[in-house]
C-alpha cells in the first residue's frame, strides 16, 4: 500500500512540476516585454528613491562660534579726506546708509528723499571715490576713515 501511495505522490509531483514548467514557459514567452518592463521600472524606482534620499539629506550642522571684535572707543572722521574728495554731508550720509546694508528704497525712506536722488548721490559718491560698486565704496570709505 505504501508503494502505491509513494508512486502516486511521485507521479503527482512530476505532473505538477511539468504543468508549472509549461506555465512558466508560456508566461515568459508571452509576457516577456511586460516582465522586463516591470523589472526596469522597479530598478528605476529603487534608484530614484536612493538618489532622492541622498540628495535631500539634511546638511551637517554648522559650527557657530562667537568672536569678540574689539571696537574703537569713538570714530573720528578724517576731515582732510572729506575735503580733498569734495564730499557733501548728504553723500557721507548716503555712504553711511550704504554701509549699513540698506537698499536704495530704504535709504530714500530714511533720508526723506526720492530714490532717484539717492541714486544721484551714490553715483557722484562712486565717481569721487573712484569705485564702481556699493561694496567697493564701503571698503574705500573705511580705508579713508570716512565711515566707521
Amino acid at each position: 500500500m505504501r508503494r502505491h501511495v509513494l508512486l502516486y505522490g511521485a507521479l503527482g509531483g512530476l505532473l505538477i512540476a511539468a504543468l508549472k514548467f509549461i506555465e512558466y514557459r508560456w508566461l515568459v514567452l508571452e509576457h516577456s516585454w511586460a516582465i522586463y518592463g516591470g523589472l526596469v521600472a522597479a530598478l528605476c524606482a529603487g534608484f530614484g528613491l536612493w538618489l532622492g534620499l541622498r540628495v535631500t539629506r539634511p546638511a551637517p550642522p554648522a559650527v557657530v562660534r562667537e568672536v569678540i571684535v574689539p571696537m574703537p572707543a569713538a570714530f573720528e572722521r578724517d576731515e582732510r579726506n572729506v575735503a580733498s574728495l569734495g564730499l557733501t554731508p548728504r553723500e557721507l550720509e548716503v555712504l553711511a546708509l550704504i554701509a549699513e546694508g540698506l537698499s536704495t528704497k530704504e535709504i530714500a525712506t530714511r533720508a526723506f528723499v526720492s530714490e532717484n536722488t539717492v541714486k544721484t548721490h551714490a553715483s557722484r559718491l562712486y565717481d569721487k571715490l573712484g569705485v564702481r560698486r556699493r561694496t567697493q565704496a564701503v571698503l574705500r570709505g573705511r580705508e579713508l576713515k570716512l565711515i566707521p
